[in-house]
């Protein structure tokens, strides 16, 4: 023990962020590990160490006993007030018992210990960062691929992307920079395991707040998000602030907003809708681009059921459904197109309450990608 020891201390502190005391604590458990294994001695005993002069005592804690029944762990009244004649039944006496080459065998034998201590504390510190960063976004750097999984270094950790999280129209190269999603954070034997995802709705909503400085500051609130992962998103937006456009802060000066988010996501499109308390308004608003002219509410079974024109009725419902599914989606309401003619038809449409359009005015509309609308 010397000097050397406090300074390597003192470096471990600084680079590795791990408390001196953690290291103290491990070396004096693995202190008393090699004295019980290597003098073969089952007592109860206190490693002192001294970090000032770089000493290091033993000392046998016996308690003080009427009738002693294992001498390793007890010592008599008598014995004990030979050493101090204070010592009463049931206290602790402290006798150092340090071996003459221990200093040698201890440096040996706890080497491993306190490696293996220091690396627990290491993988401690790691959890505790990223277990606050769950829900959270970071950047990473592809390092691998295997059959299940793409390995992104987050620098102190290497996260996991399971293939159900990877966005199908993106490709993923070693040293690629991408920002994912922080979906789950384990700790195991082995140490902290993060779980990451590039389609999670949380990824679209943490971008759009690094984007849109009104989301950040709380004067824009993203109310919902609706996503099919690489192909087409739908998020709603609100501001209590009557004179803040909140599409228009999400699309920002020339679309640079959006476009930003559309780019990370590898030309992902993304529609951005009015958020209303109405469900007749929201429903609406949500299957932009296409107009809407009348929406019947059935507030039991939390069912809409919507009339557009004839010529969007394509529009409305989608590629495959799309559309209209990630409607259902951004509102919580299902969601039932009929065309107009059918409505007629079905006597429905129209009614003496029904409006005659949804649509917005040119300078208050949704944002919808231009080749969508009809």
């Amino acid at each position: 023990m010397s000097s050397e020891l406090l300074d390597a201390l003192i470096l471990l502190e600084k680079e590795k962020g791990i408390s001196r005391d953690v290291i103290i604590d491990a070396m004096k458990a693995a202190l008393v590990s090699a004295y019980r294994r290597n003098f073969n001695q089952a007592q109860n005993v206190r490693i002192d160490l001294n970090l000032g002069s770089g000493t290091m005592k033993v000392f046998a804690r016996k308690e003080v006993v009427d009738e002693v029944f294992d001498p390793r762990l007890e010592i008599s009244i008598e014995d004990a007030r030979k050493i101090n004649p204070n010592y009463t039944v049931e206290d602790i006496v402290e006798m150092e018992v340090t071996p003459k080459d221990f200093g040698r065998i201890a440096a040996q034998t706890a080497k491993q210990v306190v490696t293996q201590r220091v690396r627990e504390a290491e993988r401690g510190i790691i959890y505790s960062e990223f277990i606050d960063r769950e829900e959270d976004i970071m950047t990473g750097i592809v390092q691998r691929q295997d059959a299940k999984f793409i390995y992104v270094s987050l620098g102190k950790i290497e996260a996991i992307l399971p293939v159900s999280e990877q966005m199908p129209s993106e490709q993923y190269r070693p040293h690629d920079r991408i920002k994912v999603f922080i979906t789950k954070v384990e700790k195991t034997t082995k140490g902290p395991q993060i779980y990451v995802s590039r389609t999670h709705p949380g990824l679209l909503k943490r971008l759009f707040e690094i984007e849109v400085p009104e989301i950040y500051d709380g004067t824009v609130e993203l109310k919902s998000v609706a996503r099919e992962a690489g192909d087409r998103s739908k998020i709603s937006v609100h501001s209590d602030n009557p004179e803040v456009d909140p599409v228009g802060s999400c699309v920002g000066p020339k679309g640079t907003r959006v476009q930003a988010v559309v780019n990370e996501l590898k030309g992902e499109k993304i529609d951005i809708v009015k958020w209303s308390s109405d469900p007749v308004v929201f429903v609406a608003n949500a299957l932009s681009p296409s107009k809407v002219l009348d929406v019947v509410v059935n507030e039991e079974d939390k069912a809409t059921t919507v009339v557009v024109p004839d010529y969007q009725l394509s529009l409305a419902i989608g590629k495959r459904g799309q559309n209209a599914r990630l409607a259902a989606k951004l509102t919580g309401w299902k969601i039932d197109i009929k065309s107009e003619t059918e409505a007629r038809e079905a006597g429905t449409y129209p009614r003496d309450e029904a409006l005659l359009s949804y649509h917005q005015d040119d300078e208050d509309e949704d944002f919808t990608f231009p080749e969508d609308k009809e």
